[in-house]
């Protein structure tokens, strides 16, 4: 979710007041270079969730299990943050989260509440997300999401317990992070509340969070190759095969629908993922040569938690403005307006205006100047 960079090597300053100009320049450190791999994977992530919330695709999880590699990279980012004290890290990422939050936040409660919704004192998780945020069924598309917010902000409050614990013994650890989506789903499916939601998402996601831990400590480095693809596939296919086998249980074998196929399919695929990255260097540094592909990269890393926020906004408005388009003998014509297709491009026009307009949140957010565009 937040922005993430390697390590920089800062170059000493001038050691002499008034030492010349170029000096100076020289003496400046470089930017931050950052790793187009994992940007790549979070841009990939955030298109294939609006394609999923356009389409509704059953097996787009499968092809591409984007929550779980965007636990999985908030992970690393963490773990990479926690070099600093741990709670100056937390605080820096709620702050980068919830003023976005907050700014989405009341249009939408103020859409409900003229929509008939009368709020209770649960309204107070619209400030601090530790629950799920009420609301009424009029806007339940566009608050359905915030799980993901929900239970990243938990991650982040227990990143500073989970990696210490995971420092006492990384691989038992990372094996045991699959034990809680185990007990739910067989022994104990925890309450029936707020809490009970919040714990089986944290525990279908853990997995991958912890992953991200073992990429930064260099321990998926040190696996061997075939116990990694032997662990990956056993896990993929594990969780492939409960989603079939169980498809009459929930209706469809839509990873989403089903916590446990959704943990090990998420979790093979990212561990293959972070290997790869760690054992053979991938950083996709050939992107930088492509102007419009690294631009588009570099906004949808700059502008995630705005482009996450205001998607399903998006996707319902252009309902509505496509509804308009018929009224133009033209469009009617020679425009796709039956299209699932179009309405996905509309979609993203949309969500192009919403970054324009609303993504200096996130500049503000992180102390930044604000910009149109990053």
């Amino acid at each position: 979710m937040g922005a993430h960079s390697k390590g920089v090597v800062h170059l000493d300053a001038p050691a002499v007041p008034g030492a010349d100009e170029t000096q100076a320049k020289e003496s400046k450190p470089p930017a931050p270079q950052r790793d187009r791999y994992f940007d790549s994977l979070r841009a990939l992530a955030l298109i294939r969730v609006v394609a999923y919330h356009t389409f509704g695709w059953a097996w787009a999880g499968m092809v591409f299990p984007s929550m779980g590699i965007m636990f999985g990279l908030a992970g690393t980012l963490m773990a990479k943050s926690l070099e600093r004290p741990a709670l100056k890290v937390v605080k820096s990422r709620i702050r980068r989260l919830l003023p976005p939050f907050w700014f989405w936040g009341v249009f939408v409660v103020l859409a409900m509440l003229i929509h008939d919704w009368i709020p209770n004192w649960e309204i107070v998780y619209w400030v601090v997300p530790l629950g799920d945020p009420p609301g009424n069924a009029w806007g339940e598309q566009a608050w359905e999401i915030l799980w993901y917010l929900r239970t990243y902000l938990w991650f982040v409050l227990l990143s500073p317990l989970l990696l210490r614990v995971f420092r006492l013994a990384p691989l038992p650890v990372l094996a045991l992070s699959l034990a809680p989506i185990l007990v739910l789903n067989f022994l104990w499916s925890g309450p029936d509340n707020r809490f009970g939601t919040a714990l089986w998402d944290l525990s279908t996601y853990l997995f991958c969070w912890m992953l991200g831990f073992a990429h930064r400590d260099g321990v998926l480095q040190r696996m061997k190759p075939a116990a990694v693809v032997v662990l990956s596939l056993a896990a993929i296919g594990f969780g492939g095969w409960y989603a079939f086998a169980h498809q009459a249980d929930f209706g469809t074998y839509d990873l989403d629908e089903d916590p446990l196929a959704q943990a090990f399919w998420s979790a093979g695929c990212v561990l293959l993922l972070m290997w790869a990255k760690s054992s053979f260097g991938i950083d996709f540094a050939w992107l930088t040569r492509f102007r419009r592909t690294n631009r588009i990269v570099t906004v949808f890393n700059a502008r995630a938690v705005t482009i996450y926020l205001w998607h399903q906004i998006a996707l319902i408005l252009a309902v509505p403005l496509i509804d308009q388009f018929w009224n133009v003998p033209a469009f009617e014509k020679y425009l796709p307006l039956e299209s699932q297709w179009f309405m996905f491009g509309i979609s993203w026009l949309l969500i192009g205006f919403f970054v324009l307009s609303c993504g200096w949140v996130e500049d503000v957010a992180a102390k930044k100047k604000p910009k149109l565009l990053p």
